[in-house]
C-alpha cells in the first residue's frame, strides 16, 4: 500500500466533521500523524479520531477556538511540542453567514473574518516559522469567492477571496524556504452544513455539468496530493473541485 505521508506530522483545523474529517482520515490512512482541531463539543472530533484509530492510523484532537487571538498559533505550537515538528498544515475551519446586507451586524462581520481570514493568517504565520523545506500548507476556500450563486453571501465570499489572495502572496514569500502554499477550492460538497438533498442543492445541481454534489472524500483526495512530494512544483495554485460548475 502506498503511504505518501509516512512519518509526516499534520494539523487539520476544523477536522471533526465534514471536509475536515475526511481530510484527517485520508492523511492518517497514508501514514501521517494527524492533529485535528475543534471548537465546542468534542464528540465529533472524538468520533473522527476513533475512526482513524480503528483503521490503524494515528490522530488526536485538540480544542482551538479560531475567534480567540492566539488560539490558532497555539495549535501549531502544541503539534510541534507533541510531535517534534509540523510538515502539513490544512486550514479548513470556517463559518458561513447568509443575510442581506441590511441585516448584517458588526458581530457577523467580525465572526466571519476572524475565523475565515485572521485565524488563517495567524496559523500560517506560525507554521511558516517552524516548517522545514518540503512543508505543505493547504487552505480550503470555496468557489463562492468568485461565483455568487445566491444573494446574502457577500461576507462569506469576500472572506474566501481574501484567503485565495493570501495563498498567492504567501506562495512567493515561502517558496524560497521550500514550502508550498496552495488552495483547494470546493464547489457544492455534501456535508451537514450543505446537504445534497436541500432546496439549495436542487438549485445548484442544475448548474453542475456532472449533475451531482461532490463528496468530502474528493476534496480530501486533492488535499492529500498537494501535501505529497509529487506536488512539490505546485504552489500558489487554486485547485477547483466543483464538477465543472464554474467552468
Amino acid at each position: 500500500m502506498i503511504r505518501p505521508h509516512e512519518g509526516k506530522r499534520a494539523l487539520v483545523t476544523g477536522g471533526g466533521r465534514g471536509i475536515g474529517a475526511a481530510i484527517a482520515r485520508r492523511l492518517a490512512s497514508e501514514g501521517a500523524h494527524v492533529t485535528l482541531t475543534y471548537v465546542g463539543s468534542s464528540a465529533e472530533a472524538d468520533k473522527t479520531v476513533n475512526e482513524v484509530h480503528s483503521a490503524g492510523g494515528q490522530a488526536r484532537a485538540i480544542e482551538a477556538d479560531a475567534r480567540i487571538v492566539g488560539a490558532s498559533a497555539a495549535a501549531v505550537n502544541e503539534v510541534v511540542s507533541n510531535q517534534g515538528g509540523l510538515d502539513i498544515l490544512v486550514c479548513n475551519a470556517g463559518i458561513n453567514t447568509s443575510k442581506p446586507i441590511g441585516d448584517l451586524t458588526d458581530d457577523d462581520y467580525a465572526a466571519v473574518f476572524d475565523i475565515n481570514v485572521r485565524a488563517n493568517f495567524e496559523i500560517i504565520r506560525a507554521a511558516s516559522r517552524v516548517m522545514k523545506p518540503g512543508g505543505r500548507i493547504i487552505a480550503i476556500t470555496a468557489t463562492i469567492a468568485n461565483d455568487y450563486f445566491a444573494p446574502g453571501l457577500a461576507l462569506y465570499g469576500a472572506s474566501k477571496a481574501a484567503v485565495n489572495g493570501l495563498v498567492q502572496g504567501w506562495s512567493r514569500d515561502l517558496g524560497p524556504k521550500g514550502i508550498t502554499v496552495n488552495a483547494v477550492v470546493p464547489g457544492p460538497i455534501d456535508t451537514d452544513m450543505n446537504p445534497d438533498h436541500s432546496w439549495l442543492a436542487r438549485r445548484l445541481k442544475k448548474r453542475v455539468p456532472l449533475g451531482r454534489y461532490g463528496q468530502p472524500e474528493e476534496i480530501a483526495s486533492m488535499t492529500s496530493y498537494l501535501a505529497s512530494a509529487e506536488a512539490g512544483f505546485i504552489t500558489g495554485a487554486r485547485m477547483i473541485i466543483d464538477g465543472g460548475m464554474t467552468a
